[in-house]
């Protein structure tokens, strides 16, 4: 696993590496990773969902959209880091050290994707190039596992809900951290449809993904109700 991706450009991998309180640290440094992570989020659900519509010819548009959500999520993107040996290579600064970093799904998953979307620089702005190590990595995981995380996804089953019954909109997440310091935010989120608040996170959350689930689990349960 952790010499599916060889950078020619090491000072690529230690920006993906480099998270923004170690560069608050060393501020000769010139980037953190946040930049890098917005790119290889985009380009994970592209490879993501190339990968499953080609592994899966039986399964509808919603299920390919369960699936993909749980191919990508936190959590899985957290054990691929750990699988290729990021967690003891990622740049902390002291305080997200003292904080256990290292062992945070949040940034582990934010270094998997800025150093995939690192090394589709590297390799030239090429997906084709990306897409052999990332799809080595999508055949490691157990279908079944993907399956289970698939059918407990809110965001999907809210996006469904809408499409069904409202048109094609996607829901609106508003995210933003409400608490925490800067190694260890707290966020919380609401959700919109069209201009209707639809849902909240009742509580703040040490991650985006999480603060927004909870709104959509909110929202779920606003929507029962109604019924």
């Amino acid at each position: 696993m952790k010499d599916l991706f060889v950078f020619r450009d090491e000072k690529l991998l230690k920006m993906a590496l480099t998270h923004r309180s170690y560069l608050h640290e060393n501020p000769h440094l010139e980037e953190d990773n946040e930049r890098l992570e917005f790119l290889g989020d985009a380009i994970l659900n592209f490879l993501s969902g190339s990968y499953l519509y080609r592994h899966h010819a039986d399964v509808g548009e919603d299920e390919l959209t369960r699936r993909r959500a749980a191919l990508v999520d936190e959590t899985q993107l957290a054990n691929f880091a750990i699988a290729l040996g990021l967690d003891s290579q990622i740049l902390l600064g002291r305080g997200a050290v003292r904080d256990g970093g290292q062992k945070s799904d949040n940034l582990l998953s934010c270094a998997f994707e800025a150093m995939i979307g690192a090394f589709y620089l590297d390799r030239d702005c090429n997906v084709e190039a990306v897409r052999p190590a990332v799809e080595a990595l999508f055949d490691s995981v157990p279908p079944e596992l993907v399956n289970s995380r698939a059918d407990l996804d809110a965001k999907n089953r809210l996006q469904e809900w809408v499409q069904s019954y409202i048109g094609h909109i996607l829901p609106l997440y508003i995210t933003e951290k409400v608490g925490g310091t800067d190694h260890t935010p707290e966020f919380a989120s609401k959700v919109y449809v069209g201009e209707r608040l639809y849902g909240y996170s009742m509580r703040s959350f040490p991650s985006k993904k999480d603060a927004e689930r909870a709104a959509a689990l909110d929202a779920l349960a606003q929507i029962e109700r109604m019924l």
